[in-house]
């Protein structure tokens, strides 16, 4: 019998028990749906852990942290002037494999205007160095320059919700909003406002504002203005940022708070950033030894690469992703059970028919096929529906539980859960094929 005939028979008898044959595929529908929907989640926080990690700086950066000595340094522990900027020059004119040196000297800040206050996430005094160091761009204004941090200019370059917080943002004043030539009062000490970054946030975030925006030009009557609010998202640090040069945080803070009146400013961070990643393990031996020079031989700082921490990153990833296809699997591991139990059920109700069917001339493998053919059509069409199914699982969960990263539905993810879901009917079909393939026909029509 030909295969087309034979297909024409599986496609009669799922039509013929079409209830029995949705609920036979609703487990396929369910396992493709975990699948794809496992392969979407764990895509965009890989997609959002590598935007922040580039947004940041990029793998080619590196922070220069405060560590504890060795235990065998202990009686010279005392003798480093922990990081300085006599460690950002010497750092700079003997690391030939760096593009960038960055120092950061931290405070504590809350900035006022008017009425109106907030407290930054960071309140950094920098060189202009750090606007290529951290990805920063600029909105309004400008960055501060050599010559504002050598006279210790008040000036500052503030985040875009910094902004809002203190001016208000265009939704809820209805106006564009430009911070630039203002004057703020950060620890009651004026500042000029002379730039403003633009406001980074995720894809998501970016879709609910075109969302609430798009729903607020459709509402009829009075409009309200309120603004975004602002979640906190892998972008909410970088919004909310003050920047002034690093002589200014000297002068203004840190000698007159008497907090730091050392002849060299103690930094909170230094930033380099390696020229090319290939030589990554050279710089970082360049920028060690100067260090080791310039620290009298204690070794109190450490290294901590973006590289590093994206390996970590993407191996709980892995994990997480490992662990989802396991419960996926299980998903159509059950499906697979149902399509077995209904090929059984089905040719038990059918062996009658088998019987006719073989001794009108049907071969083994003819039957063999066909009960085949039937398992592999429910799962095919399982799967079909799994994937709409999957779009709207999606849809539904960033609706219930929304995410700073929004799930990536990718083609090949799609592809990976209909192949399963065709396989496992395949593999659910084998045991029912191979009964009713041996069933004998003499014993088949002599069935009540």
């Amino acid at each position: 019998m030909k295969l087309f005939s034979i297909y024409i028979l599986c496609l009669q008898e799922v039509y013929t028990h079409w209830f029995r044959s949705i609920l036979t595929m609703l487990g396929v529908i369910l396992g493709v749906a975990s699948v794809v929907t496992m392969s979407a989640i764990v895509k965009g926080l890989d997609k959002g852990m590598r935007d922040n990690i580039i947004i940041y700086g990029g793998l080619n950066k590196v922070l220069i942290q405060d560590s504890d000595p060795p235990n065998y340094q202990d009686h010279i522990a005392n003798t480093s002037p922990g990081k300085t900027l006599n460690d950002v020059y010497a750092i700079k004119q003997g690391a030939t494999l760096l593009s960038h040196v960055s120092p950061e000297m931290g405070h504590r800040a809350r900035i006022t205007h008017q009425r109106r206050s907030c407290y930054p996430s960071e309140f950094i005094g920098a060189w202009p160095a750090v606007l290529e160091m951290n990805q920063h761009t600029i909105q309004y204004g400008r960055f501060f320059n050599e010559i504002d941090d050598q006279t210790a200019k008040a000036v500052c370059v503030i985040g875009a919700h910094i902004r809002n917080r203190l001016f208000g943002d265009s939704e809820s004043t209805g106006r564009e909003v430009n911070p630039v030539g203002k004057i703020i009062h950060i620890n009651r000490q004026p500042f000029t406002v002379i730039g403003m970054f633009t406001e980074y946030m995720t894809d998501a975030e970016r879709k609910r504002r075109e969302l609430e925006s798009q729903k607020r030009k459709e509402q009829t009557g009075p409009k309200r203005q309120t603004g975004y609010g602002y979640r906190r998202d892998g972008f909410y640090h970088k919004n909310n940022v003050v920047y002034i040069p690093i002589n200014t945080m000297w002068m203004r803070f840190k000698v007159s708070s008497g907090i730091d009146d050392t002849p060299e400013p103690n930094l909170t961070d230094i930033d380099i950033k390696v020229a090319d990643l290939k030589y990554m393990e050279k710089a970082l031996d360049q920028v060690r030894n100067i260090l080791l020079h310039t620290h009298n031989g204690v070794e109190d700082f450490e290294f901590s690469t973006y590289a590093s921490r994206i390996n970590s990153a993407e191996k709980r990833i892995k994990d997480a992703n490992v662990i989802g296809l396991i419960i996926s699997a299980l998903s159509l591991f059950v499906g697979g059970v149902g399509i077995m139990n209904i090929m059984l059920a089905s040719i038990n109700e059918r062996i009658r028919e088998i019987g006719i069917f073989k001794a009108l001339g049907a071969t083994n493998f003819s039957v063999f096929v066909q009960i085949m053919m039937e398992s592999a059509t429910l799962a095919i069409m399982g799967g079909l529906a799994g994937l709409p199914a999957s779009f709207g699982s999606i849809w539904l969960l960033t609706k219930l539980i929304p995410q700073q990263n929004a799930p990536i539905i990718t083609p090949e993810a799609l592809l990976i859960g209909l192949t399963f879901s065709i396989l496992t009917g395949i593999i659910a079909g084998l045991f029912p094929a191979y009964k009713a393939s041996r069933l004998n026909p003499i014993q088949s029509l002599r069935y009540e």
